[in-house]
């Protein structure tokens, strides 16, 4: 007999630092999963992320099996990371708190190309420019 889906959770974790506190163990916790099992998984799989958060989509099945899907990081994240900063601004159309240059957009928009509806890189990197603007970033070339 196939195994059916009972549900899925989706949350972010930094890679490789899941623990079976919150978000994991409220998430996973209804569905009966073995949550020191998931947690030796994903940290197994996104050891070398090291602390950047890292979203994740975790489908249970009836006999309490799981399988899970790593994303790459979200935009904001990653620019906050290029860019050297800690938050973004509080009021993004006067209050600009850094710069990104076209280049440092398109390597994030090929980190992210997977994950994003874009139909080739061009469009991605616009995507990208949109995060860093609505964020208090100052997009330069």
């Amino acid at each position: 007999m196939a195994k059916q889906l009972v549900g899925q959770a989706k949350f972010q974790i930094p890679g490789g630092q899941a623990t079976p506190a919150p978000p994991v163990g409220t998430a996973l916790g209804k569905y009966g999963v073995n949550l020191g099992q998931f947690v030796q998984a994903f940290n197994d799989a996104t050891r070398e992320a090291n602390g950047m958060m890292i979203p994740v989509v975790v489908s249970v099945y009836n006999d309490r099996s799981f399988e899970f899907i790593t994303k790459s990081p979200p935009a904001a994240v990653l620019l906050k990371k290029t860019a050297g900063l800690a938050k973004g601004s509080g009021v993004p159309n006067k209050t600009k708190v850094g710069k990104v240059t076209q280049a440092q957009l398109e390597d994030i928009a090929k980190m992210k190309m997977n994950d994003l509806n874009a139909r080739d890189l061009e469009h991605a990197s616009r995507m990208i420019a949109g995060t860093a603007r609505s964020m208090g970033l100052v997009v330069e070339g």
